[in-house]
């Protein structure tokens, strides 16, 4: 007689029946396995496990999506970066990459509050829900990833620490600054990687420390301290809106690393995803050359695959993200790529003009490098 069991029925009994056919290797999943012609086993394969969405997964999307706009966490004091103007409009190449994230959302890039933040809250905000996202010339590393409970997206603009001084101090180099005082802002690595620098060259200094960018190179420019130091980007963006630029020099030393980039909280997956996607499509829609001027053209006669993706003419991208599938196309139409953001607010036909070094593609020697949109 002959039988067809299941595996659930058989676990035991298969292992037995494998052991009286002389130790025959085990079935593959779907292969018909017969025992001395009387018994017939069908091995089943185990169905795939089903993946279970993380406990927070999705609850920012909502929560943006229902309370209709998103709170960026954002500098008011950095023109170029985070800066709020007398009327009260903000602008800065931060400032713009909120307005990326709406317009994935949304298809808007109005439905973002800016929330200025200072350095030593601005992890408060984020992980209180203050704000939904933090963009402000915030420095990756690992206490900061780990212990404030954040993670960083993709860096979006590569920095170093640098110092300023008065032109005619005649101070060329860090060891010029032996027993000077030198202003810093509080709650950044800025502070923390002045004091191992300092330390590791032997120089003694004093450090002049204050809540806010304003407060820091307002000491400097009262004459308070001989030199002020922060990343080499605010050096250039904080020159501009001294009495004289001309005045004051940046010198030619770089005291660290900044990766600079938004944070998000640890959680949500799917957030963290949307957010680090938006800079993706920024990086893309530069290398494929697509611009806001462009991207309606290109749109309707685009032949590459992973064009034609990356714009939702083709495929779900989109939805994977929880989005709408042309959330990349809004963020080039209605913001712009990489390069049109960097380039309006700190191009070279800006007082903040940063040439761009590190920050370009790769393949023009730069470290911008986005995954495969497939």
């Amino acid at each position: 007689m002959r039988k067809t069991l299941s595996i659930l029925s058989v676990l035991v009994l298969f292992s037995l029946l494998l052991a009286a056919c002389g130790g025959a290797q085990p079935a593959a999943p779907g292969e018909t396995v017969t025992v001395k012609e009387t018994v017939v086993v069908t091995v089943i394969a185990p169905a795939a496990p089903a993946v279970v969405a993380p406990a927070g997964y999705g609850v920012t999307l909502e929560t943006v999506k229902t309370r209709g706009n998103l709170i960026c966490g954002v500098n008011a004091q950095v023109p170029g970066f985070g800066y709020v103007a007398a009327d009260g409009s903000f602008s800065g190449f931060d400032v713009d990459y909120c307005r990326a994230l709406a317009a994935a959302i949304f298809g808007d890039p109005s439905k973002v509050e800016f929330r200025p933040v200072t350095a030593a809250e601005r992890f408060t905000a984020l992980q209180s829900g203050e704000i939904d996202i933090l963009s402000r010339n915030t420095t990756w590393s690992l206490v900061r990833d780990t212990e404030l409970g954040t993670n960083f997206v993709h860096t979006t603009f590569y920095d170093g620490q640098g110092m300023m001084v008065p032109t005619d101090s005649g101070i060329t180099d860090l060891a010029g600054l032996e027993g000077g005082t030198v202003c810093v802002q509080t709650g950044t690595t800025t502070e923390l990687n002045l004091a191992d620098v300092m330390a590791a060259n032997g120089i003694s200094y004093t450090p002049a420390v204050f809540e806010d960018a304003d407060k820091t190179f307002a000491a400097y420019a009262e004459g308070r301290c001989d030199a002020v130091t922060t990343d080499k980007s605010g050096l250039v963006s904080r020159r501009t809106v001294l009495a004289d630029p001309a005045a004051h020099v940046i010198l030619d030393v770089t005291m660290s690393k900044e990766p600079l980039g938004p944070a998000v909280r640890h959680g949500d997956d799917q957030w963290f995803d949307i957010a680090q996607w938006t800079v993706f499509a920024m990086f893309s829609g530069e290398e494929f050359g697509i611009t806001s001027a462009n991207v309606d053209d290109i749109k309707s006669s685009a032949t590459a695959p992973e064009v034609k993706r990356l714009l939702g003419v083709e495929g779900d991208l989109g939805l994977k993200l929880g989005l709408t599938n042309d959330w990349a196309y809004n963020i080039l139409k209605l913001v712009g790529n990489y390069a049109e953001v960097y380039n309006r607010n700190l191009g070279p036909d800006t007082p903040t003009y940063i040439p761009r070094g590190y920050n370009s593609l790769y393949v023009d020697g730069g470290l911008l490098y986005a995954p495969p949109f497939r």
